[in-house]
């Protein structure tokens, strides 16, 4: 829902209005919003390296090469979003997909994080939480091992289907949102987001993720 603070956030900065509102504003050419936080914010869960090139060189690939792909195409007129799900189930559209698809996990992505929000589930979140998962903690496992099992690159997602919360995991740039989803939480499982601070480590990565730096009312919000 777009609440009165949402819209004053958005007038004051860009990068602060909600996904569903930021990138639906405009169709192609995409543009790469800006990091919600300094580059160093994250740290030391996420250090400032690795976000300047996750952010700056990965990311911003995508949108460079959907932005050379989508002239002259169907695409050409629709959002982001639109984008992301018409693509999913076309072959021959595979690499407007793959970029597509990560540009918005990506946007997704640095969305979820902000230096001193919510650090724990609280209120409806935190019920629902514990009425799928057991408890959080209980709930943080089970991501952990969803990340953890996804084969070569790709994210671990907490969704909602049905009215229960649900893991998944996602190879390439595929999501919960791209099958038409209500996605609450997504990890990146892709070795540039933490291979330079955590190595092989992936799964220390995604619990230090959901342990730290995980903005809780961000995904209270995307439930609500």
């Amino acid at each position: 829902m777009l609440t009165r603070r949402h819209l004053i956030a958005g007038l004051a900065c860009g990068a602060a209005l909600p996904i569903g509102i930021r990138s639906a504003r405009a169709a192609a050419p995409f543009k790469q919003p800006p990091l919600p936080y300094a580059e160093d914010a994250l740290a030391p869960t996420i250090s400032g390296r690795t976000v300047n090139l996750h952010y700056g060189k990965h990311h911003a690939s995508y949108f460079k090469t959907l932005n050379e792909l989508v002239p002259g195409t169907r695409y050409a007129d629709m959002t982001l979003e639109e984008v992301v799900k018409a693509s999913r189930s076309s072959e021959a559209d595979r690499k407007i997909f793959n970029n597509a698809g990560q540009a918005w996990n990506h946007i997704f992505y640095w969305e979820q994080f902000k230096p001193g929000g919510a650090k724990a589930p609280a209120g409806a979140l935190k019920e629902a939480i514990e009425r799928d998962f057991g408890s959080v903690d209980e709930f943080k496992t089970k991501m952990v091992a969803a990340a953890g099992g996804v084969f070569g690159s790709g994210w671990a997602w907490l969704s909602e289907d049905g009215g229960k919360l649900v893991l998944s995991g996602t190879p390439g740039g595929d999501s919960p949102f791209a099958g038409g989803k209500k996605t609450l939480l997504g990890v990146d499982v892709w070795e540039h987001a933490y291979y330079i601070d955590y190595e092989n480590r992936r799964t220390e990565h995604v619990k230090a993720v959901l342990d730290n730096i995980v903005n809780w009312d961000v995904v209270a919000e995307r439930m609500a």
